[in-house]
C-alpha cells in the first residue's frame, strides 16, 4: 500500500513538472509562428481517467464508445483478443495473479469508477464472433453490432445487460442488397425521433442500412454517392485514382447530426460522405488522402453546440483527431500523435462526446484502452499539428 501512495506521488508530481513544461512550450510555439489565426475548441487529455478497473480486470482491443444521456461513457472491447500472460489468472489453472478478462461491455460515470459490467454469450441470441461499436440510447437501451467473420446481427438489450431483440442472423455472406440480414455491422445509430436504426453496414457489406427500431424492417438502404450497393471488389485504395464509386471496406459510421444529415466513413477510401436521410448524396471530403492501410476516416463525434459547428474525427492510421469545421468538411487543426502514453494513440478507433464537450477515445490493435478529453472552451489555437495535448495544469 505504501509503495502505491510513493508511486502516485511520484507520478503526480511528473504531470505538474511536465505540464509547466507543456505551457512554456505551446507559449513559445504561439510566439514563433505569430499565432496560428485558428480559433477552435481546445483540449487536453487526462491521464487520471478512468480510474484502475476493479477485480483484476484488462480490456482488450476497444472498438466501440459512447455516451449516453446521464453522462455514462459505454465502451465495448474484445475479450477474447487477450493473450494468456494478458489474462493469466482466467487460465485453467491460473498461471498467474494478474489478470483477467473484463466483460465485453463497461459502463463509467463520469468520475470514472465503473458503474456496470456484462455482455457474452447467452440465451436467445447469437453474440458476435466479433463485437463492434455501441449505442446507449435514452429509452435506456444498448445497441451493439458485430463484423466477426459469419456476423450478420445487431443486438439490443437493457442497461443492465437483459437481452431485448436481435436484427439479422449469423452465418451469413456479403450481399450488400440483402434485406433479411447484414454482414459485418460497423456501427449503430439510433434516431429515436423517426424510431430508425442507421447501420454501417461495414466490414463484409458495403451499404449503410435504416431499419425500424422495433420491427428491424429495412426501410432503405444505400452505397457510396447513393449508388445501388455493389459487392465487386475493388482492390487496394489508389491515392492518385479517380475516386470509387463504391464504399470500400469498411463503411465505419453512419451518424446522423441535428439537421437530418448522414456522415459516413468511408475509411480506407480516406473521405468522409455526407447524404440526406433517405440517402441523396450531398458532398464529400478526403483527409490524409495519401493513407494507405486501415485508412484515416474512422469515426465522428459532432460538437455539442446547438448548430454541431464542429466535427471530431478518430483517425487511427495517422493517430490524430481532426477537428472539422462542419459546414465546409475543412480541417481547422487537429492532435495527437502516436504512442502508448496518455494523449498519444495507438489505432485510435472510436469516438464520443458528453454533454460538457469532453471527448472519450477508443484503442482497438495493440492500444486497448479509453481515453478522456476535457474540453478547455474555445480558444486560440497556436498551431494546426497540436501533437499531445497534455494538461497545463494537474489540479481538478
Amino acid at each position: 500500500m505504501k509503495r502505491n501512495v510513493f508511486i502516485g506521488a511520484g507520478f503526480i508530481a511528473l504531470l505538474a513538472a511536465l505540464g509547466i513544461g507543456q505551457s512554456v512550450f505551446e507559449k513559445r510555439a504561439s510566439a514563433q509562428a505569430g499565432g496560428a489565426g485558428i480559433t477552435a475548441p481546445r483540449f487536453e487529455v487526462d491521464p487520471m481517467w478512468p480510474k484502475p478497473l476493479p477485480n483484476g480486470w484488462y480490456i482488450g482491443q476497444t472498438i466501440g464508445v459512447w455516451v449516453d444521456n446521464q453522462d455514462h461513457v459505454w465502451i465495448i472491447h474484445r475479450n477474447d483478443s487477450l493473450d494468456p500472460v494478458e489474462a493469466a489468472a482466467d487460465q485453467n489453472p491460473p498461471t498467474g495473479e494478474c489478470c483477467k478478462k473484463a466483460p465485453p461491455i463497461i459502463e463509467f460515470d463520469q468520475a470514472g469508477n465503473v458503474v456496470h459490467a456484462w455482455g457474452g454469450p447467452g440465451q436467445g441470441y447469437d453474440w458476435p464472433d466479433s463485437n463492434h461499436g455501441i449505442y446507449a440510447d435514452t429509452k435506456g437501451f444498448v445497441w451493439i453490432g458485430g463484423n466477426g467473420g459469419t456476423d450478420g446481427l445487431v443486438l439490443k438489450f437493457t442497461r443492465d445487460g437483459k437481452f431485448v431483440k436481435q436484427f439479422g442472423k449469423k452465418g451469413v455472406k456479403a450481399d450488400s442488397n440483402a434485406t433479411d440480414h447484414f454482414f459485418q455491422v460497423a456501427k449503430v445509430f439510433v434516431d429515436e425521433k423517426a424510431n430508425e436504426v442507421y447501420v454501417a453496414d461495414g466490414y463484409g457489406n458495403k451499404r449503410v442500412v435504416v431499419m425500424d427500431a422495433d420491427t428491424g424492417q429495412f426501410k432503405r438502404f444505400w452505397g457510396a454517392y447513393g449508388n445501388k450497393p455493389d459487392d465487386k471488389d475493388l482492390g487496394r485504395y489508389n491515392p492518385n485514382a479517380p475516386l470509387a464509386q463504391q464504399f470500400r471496406n469498411p463503411v465505419h459510421c453512419a451518424d446522423l447530426s441535428v439537421d437530418g444529415f448522414v456522415y459516413v466513413c468511408d475509411r480506407v477510401n480516406d473521405r468522409m460522405q455526407v447524404f440526406t436521410k433517405d440517402g441523396k448524396f450531398v458532398k464529400e471530403q478526403q483527409y490524409a488522402k495519401d493513407s494507405l492501410g486501415d485508412g484515416s476516416v474512422w469515426d465522428v463525434a459532432f460538437s455539442k453546440d446547438p448548430q454541431q459547428k464542429y466535427i471530431f474525427m478518430s483517425d487511427g492510421r495517422n493517430s490524430k483527431i481532426r477537428i472539422i469545421d462542419r459546414q465546409s468538411l475543412q480541417e481547422v487543426y487537429n492532435f495527437g500523435e502516436g504512442g502508448h502514453y496518455p494523449g498519444q494513440f495507438y489505432s485510435i478507433h472510436s469516438i464520443a462526446i458528453d454533454s460538457k464537450g469532453n471527448l472519450y477515445t477508443t484503442e482497438t490493435y495493440q492500444g486497448r484502452r479509453v481515453q478522456k478529453f476535457v474540453a478547455k472552451g474555445i480558444g486560440a489555437v497556436p498551431r494546426k499539428e497540436m501533437g499531445v495535448v497534455w494538461p497545463t495544469s494537474t489540479s481538478r
